[in-house]
C-alpha cells in the first residue's frame, strides 16, 4: 500500500480517511500510522480514541484542536463513522458535520485526525466524503486478490526472517483461507515455530495450521457431493468438538451447495473468475475452489441438495427432530441414495 510506505518516510497527511471491508489492513495501517508518528511516551499523553456511536464529532474536533502534551504531534482516530455511508444510522447522536467540513478545510498543523469508516461503500455525495477525498489521506483497503495475498504473506514473513515454499503457501491458504486476521496469526506461529529454518514448508503447515470453520466446510461439501459418508461423517464430529451447532453447520452446508449451484449456472454462460466473484459478492479464492469442484456435478443434483437441507432445516427447528441427528440423517441418505 502507497499510503504505507509513506508513512515509514515520515510523510504525514493532516486528515486521513482509511475506509473498506479488509478490517486487518485498516487497523494494520492505522497502528503503523500511530507508532510512526508518535513515540512511545507520546502515545500516552497524545493519542485519543472517539466513537461517533457515542459521541458527537465535536467533541472529537476539539481535541483535535487541543495543543499536544510534552509533544511534536497528536493523533485523534475518530472509529464507527456511519455518518459517512448511504445507511441509517443506528445511534442517535446529533454530529455537527459542518464543524467537520470546516475543520477538513484548515485542520490543525499538529494533530493528525484519522477518521475510520469501515464499510464497504461511501457516499460519495455527501459534501464531507468530498471534502476528505480533496483534502485528506483518503485510502480505500479493499479485500486483497488471491495474488496479492500470496504476495502479503511472504512479505510479513521476509520481515520476520522466513520464507515459505510454494507448496507450502498453496496448503497455507487452503488450510486458513484468505482471512488476513487468521493468516497473521498463522504466520507468527510459524515463525515461532521454524526457529533457525528459514524456509518454513508444507510440513510445518500440516503441522501446526488449524484448519478454518470454512474449509471444514469445503471439505464436509465435497465429501457430501461424492457420497463419501465415513470422511463426511469424521469432518462432522471433528466440527461438534470444537462446538460449532449443527444448525451453523447445515447453514453454511446451504450456502455452500448455493455457491456451487450459482457458480455453476454463471460458468455456462461463460463467466470466468472475477466476473463471477463481482456478481456473488465473493472473494475471487472462493469462486476459484468452487470451480475446481462444479464440473462432476450436475445443477439439479445440487438444487435437489439445498431442497433436502431446507426441509431438515424446518423439521429441526419446529422440534421433529434432534438438530445433530438430523445433520446425521441428512448425510446417511445421501449415502444410500
Amino acid at each position: 500500500m502507497e499510503v504505507q510506505k509513506e508513512i515509514k518516510q515520515g510523510i504525514f497527511y493532516p486528515v486521513y480517511l482509511f475506509y473498506g471491508s479488509e478490517h486487518y489492513l485498516i487497523e494494520d495501517t492505522k497502528q503503523k500510522l500511530i507508532h510512526a508518528a508518535l513515540t512511545d511516551e507520546d502515545i500516552d499523553f497524545n493519542l485519543s480514541y472517539f466513537d461517533m456511536t457515542e459521541v458527537p464529532v465535536q467533541v472529537a474536533l476539539e481535541d483535535a484542536q487541543t495543543l499536544p502534551f510534552m509533544g511534536e504531534r497528536r493523533v485523534v482516530i475518530m472509529q464507527t463513522t456511519q455518518f459517512l455511508t448511504a445507511q441509517k444510522e443506528d445511534s442517535k447522536i446529533d454530529h455537527d458535520l459542518k464543524r467537520l467540513e470546516q475543520y477538513i478545510d484548515d485542520p490543525s498543523p499538529e494533530t493528525i485526525l484519522v477518521i475510520i469508516a469501515p464499510y464497504e461503500k461511501l457516499d460519495e455525495r455527501k459534501k464531507i466524503v468530498k471534502a476528505i477525498k480533496k483534502r485528506g489521506g483518503y485510502v480505500k483497503v479493499s479485500p486483497l486478490s488471491e495474488q496479492e495475498i500470496q504476495v502479503w504473506v511472504r512479505q510479513q514473513l521476509k520481515e520476520r526472517h522466513r520464507e515459505i515454499s510454494d507448496l507450502a503457501l498453496t496448503v497455507l491458504l487452503q488450510t486458513v483461507g484468505v482471512d488476513l486476521t487468521t493468516l497473521a496469526s498463522e504466520l507468527e506461529k510459524l515463525s515461532l515455530y521454524a526457529g533457525e529454518e528459514q524456509v518454513i514448508d508444507e510440513k510445518m503447515v500440516q503441522l501446526l495450521v488449524a484448519r478454518s470453520l470454512e474449509q471444514n466446510i469445503f471439505d464436509l461439501t465435497d465429501m457430501v457431493l461424492n457420497r463419501n459418508l465415513q470422511r463426511a461423517f469424521r469432518i462432522f464430529y471433528d466440527m461438534i468438538e470444537q462446538k460449532e451447532e449443527p444448525l451453523k453447520i447445515l447453514a453454511l452446508l446451504a450456502g455452500q451447495f448455493r455457491l456451487l449451484y450459482q457458480v455453476k449456472g454463471l460458468m455456462s454462460k461463460g463467466y470466468g473468475q472475477n466476473q463471477i466473484a463481482s456478481t456473488l459478492k465473493v472473494h475471487p479464492f472462493r469462486v476459484k475452489l468452487a470451480m475446481q469442484k462444479v464440473a462432476t456435478f450436475d445443477m439439479n443434483e445440487l438444487l435437489s441438495l439445498m431442497d433436502d437441507i431446507a426441509e431438515v432445516d424446518y423439521k429441526i427447528k419446529s422440534g421433529q427432530v434432534d438438530k445433530q441427528l438430523a445433520v446425521e440423517l441428512f448425510m446417511m441418505k445421501l449415502h444410500k441414495g
